[in-house]
């Protein structure tokens, strides 16, 4: 009489603990997605900063500090900067 019935209740856990594995994956994956909405708000995206004006002033503040830039290039960039929102 319990040859089936003890059948299915071994392997009951297995399937417990699938589901246990799924909902926590969808868990993951809705904070991944919504969750990220913050850290591109803040001007990154899913692959690193994104271009903007607080970009391209990182950028030529970089450039100036390793002497790319001289002083006078360097500020004709922070006022074309400054124009252009």
């Amino acid at each position: 009489m319990m040859g089936g019935y003890g059948w299915d209740m071994g392997w009951s856990w297995l399937f417990g603990l699938l589901m246990l594995a799924g909902i926590v994956l969808l868990v993951v994956l809705a904070v991944r997605v919504f969750g990220g909405a913050s850290s591109r708000s803040a001007g990154y995206g899913a692959t690193g900063p994104t271009p903007g004006p607080n970009r391209a002033r990182q950028i030529l503040d970089e450039r100036y500090a390793k002497g790319e830039l001289t002083t006078e290039q360097y500020r004709k960039q922070i006022q074309v900067l400054s124009e252009n929102p």
